[in-house]
Order: structure tokens, then sequence, then C-alpha cells
């Protein structure tokens, strides 16, 4: 009942520091992050001091959470009795304006990854980090990995420079949807742009909370612009942001397209419906009603059992206790959201099962 044998779609192994990329660098970037003392990108992510960034009972003193494979096995792999999780390794490679050093960094995320994460445990599988600023690089970088039957989606950020709907990022969706990949949008930023769409807020709390404005408008970019008419198999996860917003999210999509439909011609079906069959949300975080009792009156509201993935967002401080499936999370749904919407989601996993 706690998601034993279930899949973790949400799981974040955190880089110890740059020190630990280096061998994956080639000769030119190692140098120039050693002479000029760079000495990394964590504070664009997520500052691991916070008592957000993981449970008392998932830190091992002063050290980064996550940072252990170990831990990691005991407290999420056994402790939840998991048959796979997949890591989304979050870095601040889509900050960097430099397009040639954030692609090298992402290489070296992904080979850091491979060697110290998905070959010393068979459980786990990954995400493909990629600088999304230099289109011509993310596609290079998927080519790259996706013979790599462990990676099983394309890694994205919300707060990004621009809605990811747009055509500048299609290359990235053509060879996701090309190799069975799909894509995920996570929680998090690059610091280029205000974000919310009134400005820079004065607190963390305020930003965090603003990452589902900036999910809803990529979802609406991907339904306008026309993304999953041109790639009708890719299928996008929306990572740690959320999920009982959507029925109010769905309910004015459609208002609003009745209303002005003529601009987009393409999009000749209501977004919910559009949304419902290529979009699937992370559990974690729930944020669900005051009272439990209220919990399957929201789940109803989104209409499909099939949106949500089974996630912990290890090792973030999401929930307490053993059972990462708020109170009042309809026992019957449990077995679908852990196992069934995961496979089916993620086209490499049905592999495994085939």
């Amino acid at each position: 009942m706690n998601g034993a044998g279930g899949i973790d779609c949400d799981v974040h192994p955190a880089l110890p520091g740059l020190s630990a990329l280096l061998p994956f660098l080639d000769d030119y970037w190692r140098e120039q992050v050693t002479v000029r003392g760079i000495g990394g990108l964590d504070l664009l992510c997520f500052p691991h001091r916070l008592p957000a960034f993981g449970r008392p009972d998932w830190r091992e003193g002063d050290a980064k959470p996550g940072a252990s494979l170990e831990r990691m096995r005991r407290d999420l792999l056994d402790g939840f009795g998991l048959q796979l999780a997949i890591c989304n390794p979050l870095y601040g490679v889509e900050a960097l304006h430099n397009p040639h050093f954030a692609a090298a960094l992402a290489r070296a995320m992904n080979d850091w990854i491979a060697a110290q994460w998905l070959d010393r445990e068979t459980r786990l599988r990954a995400a493909i980090t990629i600088a999304s600023q230099d289109t011509e690089y993310a596609v290079e970088e998927i080519e790259r990995r996706a013979g790599d039957r462990r990676f099983v989606q394309v890694l994205l950020l919300a707060m990004n420079a621009a809605p990811l709907g747009q055509r500048r990022y299609w290359p990235i969706y053509a060879a996701a949807e090309r190799h069975g990949l799909a894509v995920a949008i996570h929680a998090g930023g690059t610091a280029r742009h205000a974000v919310t769409s009134n400005g820079w807020p004065s607190t963390l709390i305020e930003e965090y909370a603003s990452n589902a404005q900036a999910v809803q408008a990529h979802l609406l970019s991907f339904v306008h612009e026309g993304v999953f008419v041109k790639f009708p198999r890719l299928r996008l996860v929306c990572a740690e942001t959320g999920f009982t917003w959507l029925p109010n999210f769905l309910w004015r999509a459609n208002k609003t397209w009745r209303g002005v439909r003529a601009e987009v011609p393409w999009v000749d079906r209501p977004p919910a419906e559009i949304i419902r069959a290529h979009v699937r949300f992370t559990l974690q975080p729930a944020d669900p009603p005051p009272e439990a009792a209220d919990f399957a009156d929201a789940l109803a509201q989104l209409g499909s059992d099939e949106l949500l993935l089974f996630s912990t967002d290890y090792p973030h401080w999401q929930f307490d206790g053993a059972d990462p499936f708020p109170e009042g999370f309809p026992a019957n749904l449990r077995g679908r959201v852990a196992v069934d919407n995961p496979r089916a989601t993620y086209a490499r996993l049905m592999e495994e099962v085939a």
C-alpha cells in the first residue's frame, strides 16, 4: 500500500560537486573548470541546506541529500520495495549563457549518472540532461545517449527561456519521439527571466509555488503550437509540479479554446482531451484537500485514472513517514498509479515486460 513493487518516476541523485564531473569532461573543459575555479551550479537549482531539499531522516550529517547511492538503496529502493526508479538529476546547465560549456556539462552529467548510478544499481533508470538553449547541441546529446535503453526520457526545466511548445524546440521532441523517449518538464529553472508574469518575487516560497504557473503556460504552448499534432506518439511528464490545480486549468483551457479556436485550426479537439491523452503528472507534491475524504472527489475531477505517476521526490521533503500516497488516496487506484501508468507512459519500460 505504500508503493511496494512500484516505479518511482521522480528521484534526484545529487551531484556531490563539480569535481565529480571532471573525469567526464574533455581536456579543454576540465582545464577551464580548474583554472577558472568554477565551483558549480547548485545554487541555480535547489540549495541543499534548505529543509525542503531533504527529509531529516534522509540526511546524513552535512552531506548533500541524495548524493549517496547506498542511502538511496536503504531509504528508497529497499525502504519502499521499489522495482524501478527514474533519476532526474537537477543541475543548472540551462542557466549558462555559454552554449558550448552548457552542452559539455550536460554530456558529463549523463556520463556521470550512467557510470556512478545506473552501472551500479540495476533498479535505476534516468533522464537525459540537455542544454535546451542550443537545440542542435541538445539533439546531438539525445542521439548520443539514446542507444542506452536505461535512459527513458529527456529532461527540461519549467522556468525556461521561452514557452516550450515553440517550434525552436521541435527538433528535441522529434528526437525524443524517434527514440521512444518521454519528455519531462521538472520544477526548477534557469533564472533568466522573472518567474512570475508580474516580475520577481521576494521569497523562495513565492518562486516555488509559481512553478505550477510556468507548467500551465508550457501545457498551453504544447497544445496550441501543435506539438502533439506533429508528434502524436510523444508523452510529456510534468514532474514535481503538483496536479490538484489541473481540473480548473482544463476547464478554463477548454472554455478559452471554444472562443478563439479559429486562431489554431490544427487544434481539432478540446485541450483537455489532448492533455489527458499525452500528458502525465507525478504524484508528489500532492497538495491534497484539507479533508482526506475530499481527495477522491478531487481525483475524479481529473477525468482520467491514467494521468498520475507514482513518485516520492526522494530526497526532497514532500511527505512524512513511509507512505507517499496522501491520506484519502483511493486504494483501488494505487496499483494503477504505481505500476500500470508508468509502464504505459515510458515506452522503454514496456520493453522490459514485452
